[in-house]
């Protein structure tokens, strides 16, 4: 499994050679929103794609393009697309950007395909798009999808050992301790660790206000401090994300 899996850097030949092999097509979906003064607004797109590619090293897997610009960041999740420097696109773009991955995925003869999701607010909308096309494909050859997003495969005991303090949700990890610790890990040139706020964890309504009040958002952004983030805390994390989702995928794909 020596070969490149992102299909992206692949030249067409090759990658339709791939495909005779049968391979699963995992699908990265992120955002480019804002995570603080101390990371880069790629943050989503960067780790979906890297948690991807990690998955496709130990399975039969290729790597799609990524889906690089989410849904709207909202306030209990990701800071409020008020913010400047989230770049949100509308429900119907999301769905129809992964509705068409779907649909050309299955022109291409993959039989199973798997989203990996890395921008909170994404998951209802790439579900929207995976139906929609399921039924633009009844009667025809007819993939089997899987939804998932990567922090879902950080187990109890790596919560316990990393947040010892307690685990504040993964709502309100937004540029937290677990996106930092994964950046150190794979992106650290990117990471500014002298620039993270340390500031309380947001303490949020429990409802949603339109127009939104920016007061409601801290100072940083971040809905939690990334103090506490570590390139070590990064390589447990990835350890657990990537060996739940390979046995997902074994389990329901049977690789």
């Amino acid at each position: 499994m020596s070969h490149e899996r992102n299909i992206t850097r692949l030249d067409a030949f090759t990658y339709r050679e791939l495909i005779k092999n049968d391979p699963i097509m995992l699908i990265p979906a992120g955002a480019v929103e804002q995570h603080g003064p101390h990371m880069p607004l790629g943050v989503d797109m960067m780790l979906s794609t890297k948690m991807a590619e990690l998955v496709a090293e130990n399975i039969d897997a290729l790597v799609s393009p990524t889906v690089t610009t989410g849904y709207k960041s909202q306030q209990r999740s990701g800071g409020g697309n008020h913010i400047v420097g989230s770049f949100g696109f509308d429900a119907a773009t999301v769905i129809g950007i992964c509705r068409t991955f779907v649909q050309e995925f299955a022109r291409h003869g993959f039989k199973r395909i798997a989203f990996v999701n890395g921008h909170y607010e994404n998951y209802q909308f790439i579900y929207e798009g995976v139906d929609l096309a399921l039924r633009d494909l009844a009667g025809r050859s007819m993939p089997q999808v899987m939804l998932l997003s990567y922090w879902d495969f950080v187990t109890e005991e790596v919560i316990s050992r990393l947040y010892p303090d307690g685990f504040p949700g993964w709502d309100v990890e937004h540029g937290g301790v677990m996106e930092t610790s994964l950046m150190l890990e794979y992106f650290p040139d990117l990471v500014r660790m002298e620039r993270v706020m340390d500031l309380p964890a947001a303490d949020l309504p429990l409802y949603d206000l339109l127009p939104v009040d920016p007061t409601l958002t801290p100072e940083s952004g971040c809905l939690s401090s990334a103090r506490e983030a570590s390139a070590e805390k990064g390589r447990i994390l990835a350890g657990s994300i990537v060996s739940g989702i390979v046995d997902a995928l074994r389990s329901r794909f049977m690789v």
